[in-house]
């Protein structure tokens, strides 16, 4: 019989090297929502600015709190009816070991948990873009509240939690796929459809005010997005997670450039919002699928994710449902998109030994992820919508026609994103008095 100490010596022991890592792709990910925010600042009209940046960073701070008190404790805690965990020593984060591992492995739990606070945090600021210029603040917060309690966490239960449903069934998602990006695009279609069209919707343009901004959101999401996925691997021992690394910058490069000749086919542009939707469309395909794929298979997912999104953007328009800013059409369509072609192109030679129809697996990897996909998307946009629709019958979603008209960011934050009283006063004076001269002369001719 071998010595027990030869059992204890076999046990994980802390890695500085992964603690390390995974502290900073955890900082990688905090760093998202705020990429986020500038991302959906700059898509929005000018009067709707700065609360397009809120509604993304009020998340840090809700969220933040929930996931102390209780939020952790449900995602990854003891399972119940592989529907939702719970473990009441994980109540407030007060009972649990500086150096406690993670079952399994090298980094502590803290470690774990706040890698994973991050995701928790920019899944509901995600859905704000959909819901831009309408929206009161105190009800975006308390939906976020209430969304993360009984969406978010209960997912990321059944999708990553030890005994939740969809982890026991197979399906894989790497980094999100489901968890995070179906999740929110399906609640940001129940929460339009039960909020309404923005006033204009359809008539008047509603173009980004500043490119510039949506290209910095764009890039800080691509850099927070190495750690959003390479760091989903908790580790950097055996080279899953270089790969998963390498997948996203490829799959990403290959949905701009998919996105942007399906735009210069279709719209006769290649146009800087395209670059950025068609780099974020990749990146959402590739969260769930990057660690079963090879390179070649991350080029395809790319393409794929960045033809159909492209093509998914313009659904709104002949559906008639209101989604200010394309999350149903990047995270709902990207995430679906992803999260299936792992069926196809998963090769056995990543995260598992799991193999697609193109490799020789046939669909039974397929109708797994169909069920965790679908599944997912039905109970978001579902209590999205019943949530959504509550709140609007007691406090009201929506900010009053006048308000959404004079511009969100005055009625709801008294403030204004850009302020140029105190530059170019003369110039400006100048403009108006040759506005009004302007229409007195044209009564004159009259």
């Amino acid at each position: 019989m071998a010595p027990a100490i030869t059992l204890a010596a076999e046990a994980p022991k802390l890695s500085a090297a992964n603690t390390g890592f995974m502290l900073i792709c955890s900082a990688l990910v905090m760093l998202m929502t705020p990429g986020l925010a500038f991302f959906y600042g700059g898509m929005v009209r000018v009067k709707s600015t700065l609360n397009m940046l809120m509604m993304s960073f009020i998340s840090l701070g809700i969220v933040t709190i929930l996931w102390v008190l209780y939020g952790f404790s449900m995602a990854f805690g003891t399972d119940s009816g592989s529907l939702i965990g719970w473990n009441s020593d994980w109540v407030g984060l007060g009972n649990i070991g500086l150096t406690e591992l993670w079952d399994g492995y090298t980094i502590p739990v803290f470690v774990f948990l706040v890698f994973q606070l991050m995701f928790a945090i920019i899944t509901p600021a995600l859905i704000s873009g959909a819901l831009a210029d309408r929206v009161k603040f105190s009800a975006w917060a308390l939906f976020i509240a209430l969304w993360a309690t009984v969406v978010y966490f209960p997912v990321a239960h059944w999708v990553w939690g030890s005994g939740g449903w969809a982890f026991e069934l197979g399906v894989i998602d790497f980094a999100g796929g489901t968890a995070v990006h179906i999740n929110a695009g399906a609640a940001a279609l129940g929460v339009i459809l039960v909020i309404g069209k923005r006033v204009g919707f359809k008539k008047d343009p509603m173009r980004p005010h500043s490119l510039p901004l949506v290209m910095l959101g764009a890039g800080l999401l691509w850099f927070g997005w190495f750690g959003f996925n390479a760091g989903s691997w908790l580790g950097n021992d055996d080279g899953v997670g270089a790969l998963m690394f390498v997948n996203t910058q490829v799959a990403t490069a290959a949905a701009m450039l998919a996105w942007l000749a399906y735009e210069k086919i279709r719209h006769g542009a290649f146009t800087t919002l395209g670059a950025a939707s068609g780099a974020v469309a990749g990146l959402v395909a590739i969260t769930p699928a990057g660690g079963a794929v090879t390179p070649l298979g991350a080029i395809a997912v790319g393409v794929i994710a960045g033809v159909l999104c492209a093509m998914a953007v313009g659904l709104k328009y002949k559906f008639g449902y209101d989604d200010s800013l394309d999350v149903v059409g990047v995270h709902l369509v990207g995430g679906v998109v992803g999260s299936l072609l792992i069926g196809f192109f998963a090769s056995g030679k990543g995260q598992s030994e799991v193999e697609g129809l193109f490799y020789g697996g046939g669909l039974t990897q397929f109708w797994k992820q169909c069920a965790g996909v679908f599944a997912v998307l039905a109970y978001s946009l579902i209590v999205s919508a019943i949530l959504a629709f509550i709140l609007d019958k007691t406090i009201g979603m929506r900010v009053t026609e006048d308000d959404e008209v004079a511009g969100i960011d005055q009625a709801e934050h008294a403030e204004t994103a850009y302020d140029f009283s105190g530059a170019g006063g003369g110039a400006a004076k100048t403009a108006v008095a040759a506005a009004a001269v302007g229409a007195e002369s044209k009564k004159v001719d009259a």
